[in-house]
């Protein structure tokens, strides 16, 4: 599976969201988004992440980002997630892989010496048009909004 990188045209994508609400790429077309992709909700890492985009969030809109976050969890986790640490932008509940393969997060893992296959840990930034324009691959759990509003300079 090819990652996407930058200069890549995103494919047009439907999902939905923690709610059911459906959620396109096409919604957010003339506007800049930052997808996350995290492994599972509610696990520390995750959650340190999304809170800090949380804590951030008016910053992050105030230099014109959209946000969502993306991972394989259900609807009811991803609702349970949102819901337990109030955050202000959609999970999408992308239980079929779609938008993960899309943007081709999917592949072997390494942890504590097993290998497995799961959600890779990145961010892409994309502008109004569709088009990405910075891939983080290795997210700074903690201080997640910095490293992507120092993508600015």
């Amino acid at each position: 599976m090819q990652t996407l990188k930058v200069g890549d045209k995103v494919t047009n994508f439907t999902s939905v969201d923690e709610a059911g609400n459906t959620i396109k790429l096409e919604d957010y077309k003339g506007k800049k988004l930052i997808v996350f992709f995290y492994p599972k909700a509610s696990t520390p890492g995750c959650t340190l992440e999304a809170c800090n985009l949380r804590d951030h969030y008016k910053t992050l809109q105030d230099h014109g980002y959209e946000l969502l976050g993306v991972s394989a969890d259900s609807k009811k986790r991803q609702s349970n997630f949102k819901n337990r640490f109030n955050f202000p932008f959609p999970l999408l509940a992308d239980e079929a892989k779609e938008v993960i393969n899309i943007f081709g997060v999917w592949g072997s893992k390494k942890f504590m010496g097993k290998t497995y296959d799961g959600i890779y840990r990145k961010t892409f930034v994309i502008d109004e048009a569709g088009v990405v324009k910075h891939v983080i691959d290795k997210v700074k759990t903690t201080n997640h909004a910095a490293q992507i509003l120092e993508l600015e300079d």
